[in-house]
């Protein structure tokens, strides 16, 4: 792990010290379902999915379908839930992870998948699709946005969290800058420096993409 990513939880040294092997991060994922909420919430004072649903439910009526990419426990889902959104489906890697989103009855649908890949759910779909606590280091680079803008509506929103260190270093605003240019989506709003871990001195980047 870089200095970049340097941080003194004993949890996050380990997310953020993943090499990306699929299989991996899932096993890791599995075990961890059960105590996900408490230890992120609670421990580190996560606060990735509340930035997600507040930017979503200033941009679009809660009547519009969502779907929740790396949804893990459904926290994104029970803040959406909170501000009206009653038609969000869900998609993660891990299963434990969707066993502990599907208690939570806030979705309508949950499916296992990899988000770097062309996603189980019908194109042009959804009238925003979310994305907290996936695009960091360890985890998933901007091969993650395209399959999610397939299944956006066009003129949907793709409203997500970046880790402050994984924007430049990942290519995360190359590849914004490529997408803009072949016109398939276009950056509405960056805004920098957002604080994602009260208990760790840990920013992100809340970014909403439109789809052209």
């Amino acid at each position: 792990m870089s200095e970049q990513f340097s941080v003194q939880h004993p949890i996050l040294k380990r997310m953020y010290s993943l090499d990306g092997d699929v299989e991996q991060r899932t096993g890791i994922y599995d075990d961890w379902a059960v105590s996900y909420d408490e230890d992120t919430i609670e421990g580190l004072g996560y606060l990735g999915p509340a930035l997600v649903a507040e930017r979503v439910a200033d941009i679009v009526p809660a009547r519009t379908p969502i779907l929740d990419a790396g949804c893990g426990t459904g926290l994104v889902g029970a803040e959406l839930a909170r501000r009206g959104f009653s038609t969000v489906d869900g998609v993660d890697l891990s299963q434990g992870m969707l066993d502990v989103a599907r208690g939570k009855g806030v979705y309508r649908r949950l499916e296992q998948a990899d988000i770097t890949r062309p996603l189980p759910f019908d194109p042009d779909s959804y009238g925003a699709v979310v994305c907290a606590g996936t695009f960091t280091a360890g985890h998933v680079g901007p091969e993650g946005i395209d399959p999610l803008l397939a299944v956006a509506r066009h003129g949907g929103h793709l409203v997500m969290t970046v880790l402050t260190p994984a924007w430049e270093r990942m290519g995360f605003h190359r590849h914004i800058e490529e997408l803009a240019r072949r016109e398939t989506a276009r950056l509405i709003e960056d805004r920098a420096d957002q604080t994602y871990h009260t208990q760790e001195p840990v920013t992100c980047r809340v970014v909403v993409l439109r789809k052209a």
